[in-house]
């Protein structure tokens, strides 16, 4: 009988630690620890759990809204604005990914509560109402809605050990980042990549980079979860702090396991990112982007079956 080979060994390894991880947490962690999460991930009405292998085995893609919550301390995560939006699709059978970020003041109909930036949606009917607005804009609406804080992105970059990014220009922000960025690959840990995300101010795109800037940031999560998926005890470790400190609506510890290897086997050189385009102007006496819906939905269209985006973007 042939003996499995090391990469093997560690791969049994892993699976078998994170299945106890997940099955131990899921039943000793106190509901007092989460009362207060600092992340959700929610399954809408078009989902009933996560079937990975179905999805590799048929085909079609797995639409999750991530929302950045600008929640502050004492604020519920996922009935605050909205200060970033990706709808993130990914195909286990194509093995491509595609981000389409949309600016967070991009100006919408949110159902039910006529115009307004898109982001105020998160505010006044949590994640599956951000996810309907943002699936009426591109014409796809995810199957979940990933909501997070701050300190919960920053907790994310710092439990991968930080993140490199391509910045394309040096920039400061005198208010989220006066200490600024070089441009080139960086690394970044922990607040200076939840800075990185949100500054804007000196951007000469203002919220179409900095939606590109988060876009960034979210790739190099994905790099670095790729590199280490490996590593022993790193993706367990990983889901059993998931499970901690996060809610999850319709999902299980089953499902967050099948979720992290899909996402992990997901080849980081076929990942598109994509900005909706629109021009700046006002609503009353705010400051609004119009977004391109046609150019929204034709990016929708695009990734729509196979996680695949063709069309050249911003970012």
């Amino acid at each position: 009988m042939n003996r499995p080979t090391t990469s093997v060994r560690r791969r049994l390894l892993t699976t078998l630690t994170l299945g106890v991880i997940l099955a131990l947490t899921a039943v000793t962690v106190p509901d007092a620890e989460v009362a207060e999460p600092r992340a959700e991930l929610i399954a809408t009405t078009s989902a009933k759990g996560l079937d990975v292998a179905k999805f590799t085995r048929k085909g079609g893609t797995i639409w999750i809204l991530a929302v950045g919550s600008d929640a502050r301390p004492g604020q519920k995560v996922t009935r605050s604005r909205g200060d970033a939006l990706h709808l993130i699709g990914f195909n286990p059978s194509s093995g491509h990914a595609t981000d389409i970020s949309i600016p967070r003041d991009s100006y919408v109909n949110i159902p039910g509560h006529g115009r307004d930036k898109i982001n105020s949606a998160l505010l006044y009917g949590g994640p599956k109402l951000m996810g309907r607005a943002v699936g009426n804009l591109v014409g796809v609406q995810p199957q979940y809605v990933f909501v997070s804080s701050f300190s919960g992105v920053s907790d994310m970059v710092i439990g991968v050990g930080g993140v490199d990014v391509d910045n394309p220009r040096a920039f400061k922000d005198p208010y989220v980042a006066p200490y600024g960025f070089k441009k080139g690959r960086i690394h970044i840990n922990g607040p200076h990549s939840v800075d990185f995300a949100r500054a804007r101010k000196t951007l000469p795109g203002g919220d179409f980079d900095r939606s590109a800037n988060q876009s960034r940031v979210i790739r190099g999560l994905h790099r670095k979860i790729v590199a280490r998926q490996h590593d022993v005890g790193f993706m367990a470790k990983g889901v059993s702090l998931v499970m901690k400190k996060m809610h999850t609506t319709g999902l299980s510890g089953r499902d967050l396991y099948q979720l992290a290897f899909a996402v992990a086997a997901i080849n980081p050189k076929k990942v598109r990112t994509c900005v909706v385009p629109g021009g700046i102007g006002n609503a009353g006496a705010a400051s609004v982007v119009f977004p391109n819906v046609k150019a929204a939905r034709a990016m929708g269209n695009d990734a729509r079956k196979d996680g695949r985006l063709n069309r050249g973007c911003r970012g």
